[in-house]
Order: C-alpha cells, then structure tokens, then sequence
C-alpha cells in the first residue's frame, strides 16, 4: 500500500511538471518576501537539530514526514501567491541544478567509501593514534568527511579497545576526520560541492584553504598527541586488548579507482562543453548531466564488485544516505525564499544580516562572515548555512574567488570546520558518535560534548581568525 501511495504521488508530481505554464519564472523577488517566508526552513533545521534530542523515537521512523510537512508549508503558500507556475518552475531550477547532482555526489561516495575495508589492528598508542588521525584527516578532503570517516572510524575503535580511556579519541577524531579534515576539495564535504555547483572552481579551496586546514588541524593534531600522551601514562595497560594486534590490510582496490572516475566527472563537468538543452524553462549542461550520470554508473559498478562480506565488516547500510536524501529534499526546497531574499541584499528581509557582515566602509567583514557562518554551522546543518552566506556574500562566484577571495575563504572555513563544534553541526559527529557508543565507547553527552569543543576548537579558531581573517 504504501509503494502504491508513493506511485500516485510521483504521478501527480509528474503530470504536474508536464503542464505547459510549467515553463514560467524560476526565480523569486526577494524583495518583496517578508521574515514569514523563512520559517518553514527555520523549521526544518530546528527539528533536525532538536528531535534526535527530544524525540529520537519519533525523529527516527517519521523524519521524512516531517521534511514533507515543511516543504508544503512552503511550497503551498507561493502556489496560492506566486501560481502554479513560478512553484514549478523554483522548484525544477532547485531539483535540476542543485539537488540531483547534490544527492548522486553522496551517493557515489559513500557506496565506494563504503566498499573500502581496513583489516587488522595496530595498539592504539598517542603515536599510532595521531598517526590514524592524520590519515584519516587527509583522507577526507578525497572521499568525504562521511566516507573518511566510516573508513577510518571502525579501525580506529578497534586500535583502543583495551584503553581504560578511549572517548577523547573519539572526540578528535569527529573535530578532524568527520570536519576539518574536508576543507580541501568539494569531495571533501557537502557545503563545498554546492559551492561547486555555484561555480567555484574544483580545486579552488584546495589552494585558498590549505594554510587555514593546515594550520587548524595541525594544532588539533598536536593537542591530541599531548593529551593521549597524558593519559596512556596515567592509565597503563589495565584492560586485555581484545582484538590482538595484527598488520593491517587495505581490500576494495577497485573502489579507489573510482574515487579517481568521480574526481574525473567532475573536472570534466567544469571544463567541456557539451551543449545543453531545456527542460522546463532550465538550461541543464550536457556535461553536468553526463556527470551525473556517471556517478549512478559508479554506484552500480561499486556495488557489484565489492563482495558482501566486506559491507558486513564495514556495518554498511543504506540508512544514512537515505536520510540525507530526505532531509535535504526538504532542506533544498524550503530554503529557496530565504536564497532569494538574501540575494536582494540590503533591499531584503535580512538587511539587518548584511550589516552585520559588513564594514562601515563597505567592504566585507571576513572574521564575522567566519564566525557567523560557522556558529550557525555548529547547531544547523552546515550546507544550507553554507549557500545563505554565499548569497549574502553577493552569490557570483566568479567575484567571490578573485576580489571576495578572502571571504569566500571565510564562509567555507566556517562551514567545514565549524561542524565540528557539536554532535549535530555535521551529517557524519551523529554517525560516529552511534558506531562508538555501540562499540562500548563511553562517549560525552551532548553538553559534556560542547566543552570538549569549547576546550579545544574555539581556542584554534581564535587563532585562525587572527592569522587568516583580520582583512
């Protein structure tokens, strides 16, 4: 019944599309919208943010109905004022050009990460400990804060089993592998890709956020290094370790042939030019759809050559990522008036915002566009956060890589390294706060989580402000 139900939606949805007035405006005045318009994107990352808290249960089996009801609260209302044609027509620019190839991305990456098995274990003393942390921190800019960081997540579990203390590794490894470890390229975490697919170049925050990744990680590291060193002193061998140590070994080779198929796609998808052809009154890229294309193509192969055994041992399943395919169906569709009110700027709704990320002589404020991107970040999902300061930034991404380089560099730092700073700022704390807890890891609350971060991370962006955004 319910299969049946989801068929007569698609086709509604489906005829709805093919009506001929489908092809009218594709963008929203935002000087007209008022805050109300906000709301029902409000709304949807506070009960990301709030009912895993409260009401994990109900979060847990009706997540995607919730994301619906947000997006009709939305969606509804510019039916009834904007038409049928403008709500299609926002609707199939956001689905096209942005959520499609935002979703396949993921997917493509967390199947072929999912394929990739670490084997064996090594004791998991301060030197070994950094060492799996700085690997699994670089590894993240290639396949994913999400898929470095179930890679990495069960071998690093495995290296400190028979530490008495082991939650602090856990807790850096979600501040470096789930979050700054993906600052490099739009592989690395969702904010960036969407940047991408804004039009900032590939390899773009690979040389404009080097020095701030280095840096802030480095620091991490170190403080890691110096605090595991403390402990296994003062703790000693207490506990039989009860998965022996042995080499480690890499399988899924394949799938790293992949990762270099998906890094192709998507240089190729900036680069040629196939033409293009309109569907719905949306210009879409020959290439960008054969990108997409690809990765569905990758998915499958990935899929089919990874034996089954090596899903088991990596505890994959399809649940993450089809909640991420919902929340942010709902996430992409409730934040079109809020993009289109920040883009009027100051003639907007959240003039007050632009203020506040403004100098008094004009120029952009680039500590405050840092902190105020990344404190959003830490409690909201960090790509939404993401997309509204580059709008507000003036959204034209050929601008923001040359002149706005520097607070383009800000709002990316603050999103990517910010994430860190709760269990739920980022997609991949909450999953690996779950695997851990599972494992016997005697993980921090969610408050006790807030001090380790205020400790460590807020001290290290102080610094990274000082250093790289004073200008």
């Amino acid at each position: 019944m319910k299969i049946r139900a989801e068929i007569r939606a698609l086709a509604i949805v489906a005829a709805m599309l093919a009506m001929p007035e489908a092809a009218g405006a594709t963008e929203l005045d935002g000087r007209t919208l008022g805050l109300s318009w906000a709301l029902p994107f409000a709304g949807i990352l506070l009960s990301i943010a709030l009912f895993p808290l409260f009401a994990g249960h109900t979060w847990e089996h009706h997540q995607g109905k919730i994301a619906a009801l947000w997006s009709l609260l939305l969606l509804v209302p510019i039916a009834l004022v904007e038409g049928a044609s403008t709500t299609i027509g926002v609707l199939a620019h956001t689905a096209f050009l942005e959520y499609i190839p935002f979703i396949l991305l993921l997917l493509a990456l967390f199947t072929v990460a999912g394929g990739i098995l670490i084997r064996g274990n090594i004791h998991g003393a301060p030197v070994s400990n950094t060492l799996l942390l700085g690997i699994g921190t670089a590894l993240a800019s290639v396949i994913g804060t999400t898929g470095a960081s179930m890679v990495m997540i069960r071998p690093v579990l495995r290296a400190n089993d028979d530490r008495k203390h082991n939650a602090h590794v856990v807790v850096f490894f979600i501040f470096l592998v789930s979050n700054i470890g993906g600052s490099l390229t739009p592989l690395g975490d969702p904010p960036l890709f969407l940047g991408f697919l804004r039009g900032v170049d590939f390899f773009w925050t690979t040389k404009h956020l080097f020095g701030q990744t280095l840096f802030a990680s480095g620091l991490v590291l170190l403080v890691f290094f110096v605090l595991d060193c403390v402990i296994y002193k003062l703790e000693g061998r207490t506990r039989p370790d009860p998965t022996p140590d042995n080499p480690l070994r890499i399988s899924g080779g394949i799938n790293f042939l992949l990762i270099g198929v998906i890094i192709a796609a998507i240089l190729m998808s900036a680069t040629v030019d196939l033409g293009r052809v309109a569907i719905l009154g949306i210009d879409i890229e020959l290439a960008n759809a054969l990108r997409d294309l690809i990765m569905i193509v990758v998915t499958v192969i990935s899929l089919t050559t990874t034996p089954e055994a090596a899903h088991a041992e990596n505890g994959f399943s399809w649940g993450p990522i089809k909640e991420v395919a919902k929340l942010f169906a709902g996430i992409f569709i409730t934040i079109i008036p809020v993009l289109a009110m920040l883009k009027a700027g100051s003639a907007g709704a959240f003039a007050p915002l632009v203020a506040l990320v403004t100098n008094a002589d004009g120029s952009a404020n680039n500590a405050a566009y840092f902190w105020l991107t990344g404190g959003l970040s830490s409690f909201l999902d960090n790509a939404p956060t993401y997309l509204v300061f580059f709008e507000l930034a003036g959204g034209d991404a050929q601008h923001l890589m040359t002149e706005g380089a520097l607070t383009l560099a800000a709002i990316s730092a603050g999103a990517v390294f910010m994430g860190a700073n709760s269990y739920i700022g980022n997609a991949p704390n909450f999953m690996v706060y779950a695997i851990a807890r599972e494992g016997g890891v005697k993980m921090p609350s969610f408050f006790a989580y807030l001090l380790w971060s205020g400790a460590v991370l807020i001290p290290t962006f102080l610094l990274v402000t000082l250093l790289f955004f004073r200008a």
